[in-house]
């Protein structure tokens, strides 16, 4: 959700990648996960293929997802894996 919500509005829209500016999803991605996104906000559950395409495709945005983490709350997690 929170790349989904890093996506600019026009972009939410149309589900696609129209702003090359380093935030949301690739334009490989966009379509597929912003589907995956709406579909969470009205309030339903991804399937398990969903949930497949998911995990396959949200590791290449891991520093984005890591650079929302307030500091406090990422040594508190890298504390508990070290």
């Amino acid at each position: 959700m929170k790349l989904w919500e890093r996506q600019t509005t026009d972009e939410q829209i149309a589900q696609n990648t129209g702003h090359d500016n380093g935030v949301g999803y690739n334009g490989t991605d966009a379509f597929i996960l912003s589907s995956f996104a709406e579909q969470i906000n009205k309030g339903r559950t991804l399937s398990p293929k969903q949930l497949v395409i998911a995990f396959r495709k949200l590791p290449k945005y891991s520093r984005q997802i890591i650079s929302l983490i307030p500091a406090e709350k990422l040594a508190e997690i890298e504390a508990k894996v070290a």
